[in-house]
């Protein structure tokens, strides 16, 4: 659980993206999304301009865009409701391929789907060109409130901690001739969740012990401090400006 701990969602590359320091692309998605989602949703165009621009920074970052795809798939709930809504939604009815759907519930899907992609696609761009340890420390330099970056810091650290103990109970249940199949298996499987709460208690007060025995006074050490200049800040902002031309340009259309 040493500081230079990585996570499997950064791809190493060398790239602009990867060098720009972390606050400065966190705020430019932040920026982007407020942007993306304040755009009229009949816009049609201005969406389709929006994915041309993340097309551009994914090839900046030399990201495959097979890589974007597959990641894409914590998207399926959203694709799910938006599939549902011009079922459910009520006002005027359109028959499409024998369907009778929701015009305003057409609508509906087609903003919440075009929103939440470009924004999970994102996203994935920032995660991908940017290790967990500069996120958390992109988010000290942007003025997060520190308890909440401590807390983020403690959840990244030990998710794998607690996957790898979750995967020895398993292991251990298995070779005791437990499946996981049907309703009588959810007994066992709540007291394994159980004990994985206490477990998980018991090596954080441990955890905490050992760390205010070193000294720990509430604040992780930072390492590295990059300094964003006025040029990263320009590259980084490149992004939500130009999408931000696109939106007053559809608002003003």
């Amino acid at each position: 659980m040493g500081a230079g701990h990585a996570h499997a969602l950064y791809v190493p590359r060398e790239s602009l993206l990867h060098r720009l320091p972390a606050q400065c692309k966190i705020a430019a998605v932040v920026l982007f999304g407020l942007v993306v989602v304040s755009t009229p949703a009949r816009s049609f165009w201005a969406f389709g301009a929006y994915a041309l621009l993340l097309l551009g920074v994914v090839l900046t970052a030399r990201l495959s865009p097979r890589l974007v795809l597959r990641r894409m798939v914590v998207e399926v709930p959203f694709v799910v409701f938006a599939l549902l809504l011009p079922l459910v939604a009520r006002g005027d009815r359109v028959d499409v391929l024998g369907l009778s759907l929701s015009q305003s519930g057409l609508l509906g899907a087609w903003n919440l789907l075009a929103k939440a992609t470009l924004g999970v696609i994102a996203s994935i761009v920032l995660a991908s060109t940017t290790t967990i340890r500069d996120l958390l420390h992109g988010l000290e330099r942007l003025r997060l409130p520190r308890q909440l970056v401590l807390i983020a810091s403690f959840m990244v650290r030990y998710a794998d901690v607690l996957a790898a103990e979750m995967a020895r109970m398993k292991v251990a249940r298995e070779s005791r001739g437990f499946t996981a199949t049907g309703l009588r298996a959810w007994p066992v499987l709540s007291a394994s969740l159980g004990a994985l709460f206490l477990r998980s208690y018991e090596r954080g007060e441990r955890v905490h012990l050992a760390m205010r025995s070193r000294g720990f006074n509430g604040t992780m050490p930072v390492l590295r401090r990059a300094a964003p200049t006025a040029g990263s800040w320009a590259a980084a902002l490149a992004l939500p400006a130009s999408a931000g031309l696109v939106a007053v340009t559809a608002v003003l259309a």
